[in-house]
Formats: structure tokens, sequence, C-alpha cells
């Protein structure tokens, strides 16, 4: 094959590939996202049979990467629980930022599948216990891109592949893959990034335990304006002081992971 490789294809084709299950998962992941995105593009109004194939689809495609997305968190036991703690706190947040934002369907996917793309890391770089290597590093920074590459092909999901392309961007710009910066880094995005490292920081790891809620809220205090949106960290610390409603048993289960 004399085709030249993407940057993310060129990245990966130098180190060993997936192990055999994520690999497989991998190739389902894109059968499903063909079928999909060729259905997806007929006539809505077909046939009522149409639709439930589609809906059918939908699902069996999101059900397919959730699996996928925690058979990649599996790999690192120090992780475990991340992508629903993740996912609680950012649709907590967004529900007090945006709340048009937080009524899309598919927004609580990007929360849950924002490292789907770590599918196509070499396990040795993902689960490598010491400092990366700055090849390494390059590998590893590609899973955004691959992330958003696999969903892209899903129309109904574009708020999903903005979060998943674009959460590691920082507020000043000095983030990746593309370098945005400030209100141009999509706001579900810039959300994820207060959440997710909020996150990261109250649980425990092989090199530190727990910083607890209040070392790890002035760190988020800290970032911001350089990795944090201001606005989403100010809302961030005080839904955090104020607790979980009642009504939202997801996020109250996230905060006493954090204690």
């Amino acid at each position: 094959m004399n085709e030249a490789m993407s940057f993310p294809e060129a990245a990966l084709a130098a180190a060993a590939p997936p192990d055999a299950d994520m690999q497989a998962m991998h190739e389902q992941l894109v059968v499903f996202a063909r079928e999909l995105g060729a259905l997806y593009r007929l006539e809505r109004s077909r046939s009522a049979e149409l639709e439930i194939v589609l809906g059918n689809l939908q699902q069996t495609y999101i059900a397919t990467m959730k699996a996928l997305a925690q058979v990649i968190e599996a790999k690192d036991r120090t992780t475990r629980g991340h992508l629903e703690r993740t996912q609680a706190y950012g649709l907590a947040l967004t529900k007090r930022i945006d709340g048009d934002l937080v009524r899309s369907p598919t927004l609580g996917y990007g929360f849950f599948l924002h490292d789907v793309g770590k599918v196509g890391i070499p396990e040795h770089i993902l689960c490598k216990t010491g400092p990366l290597s700055v090849a390494e590093w390059d590998v590893m920074r590609t899973h955004p891109l691959i992330g958003a590459q696999i969903v892209a092909p899903m129309a109904f999901l574009t708020t999903t592949v903005e979060l998943i392309r674009h959460h590691h961007e920082r507020f000043d710009g000095s983030g990746y893959p593309d370098g945005l910066r400030g209100d141009d880094i999509p706001l579900s995005a810039r959300i994820f990034s207060v959440a997710d490292s909020f996150d990261a920081m109250t649980s425990d790891r092989p090199y530190r335990g727990s910083m607890g809620i209040e070392r790890a809220l002035g760190e988020i205090r800290d970032g911001s304006g350089t990795q944090f949106d201001p606005e989403v960290v100010g809302v961030f610390v005080d839904m955090v002081g104020r607790g979980a409603d009642e009504d939202d048993p997801e996020l109250a289960a996230a905060l006493r992971h954090a204690c």
C-alpha cells in the first residue's frame, strides 16, 4: 500500500498493535459505524421499519462503544469507576451552566466515551507504569483524534465528537490536539476538563493518595484561566460546596468517593 498515512496512523504504525480483545472490539465497532452511517443518511420518513432498525443499530453501537470504553478503563485498575464519576460531574455541571446543552441526548455519551480513542494506543504504552518517552507521548496524544474518528461517522453524535476531540485542550491554548483557546474550545470540553481533573485528584493513584476535596478544589482554582475556563471553575466550586441535590444520586455517589 503506497498511500501516505494520516498523522495518527503514521504514529501508530511504528508501535506494537493493541491486544487481540481490543482489536476485535475495534473491528466490530467499525462495522457498526459503517452500517449505521449508511442507514442514517437515508430518508427518516421512508418507513416505520427503518426507524426501528435505525434505533436498534444506534443502541447497539452505543452499547459496543461503552463496552469498549470499559475494557480500556479495566486495563488500569487505579481508574476504576472514573468514567461513571466523570459523567456524573459533567452532567451535573452542565445542568448548572447551560440548560439547552444538558438536554442534548448524546452529551452524556461524550463524558463516558472521552477516552475511547485509547483503543488505538498500544498496550505497552497505555499501561506503562513508568514515565513515557517523548515518542510514546506523541503516540498517546493521538487518542483524541482516534476517538473522534471512531465516532465521527455517526451524525447523531455531533456533540460527542466535539468533546472527544477537544477534551485535552487548555483554556490558554497550550493543549492538544488543535491548540484551541478560550471560547473556541467547545463548552462541553471545557466542562469535561474540570470534571475529569477533579476526579483524578480525588482518586487514589499508585504514586499518591487522594488529595481530598479541599486541596483538589484549590488546584482547580489555581488552574482557572490557564488550564480551565474561569466561569466553569466558579460554578463547579459552588456545586461541590453545596453538595448533590436529592434527585441526583449519581453526583452524590461521586462526591462520596471524593471524600
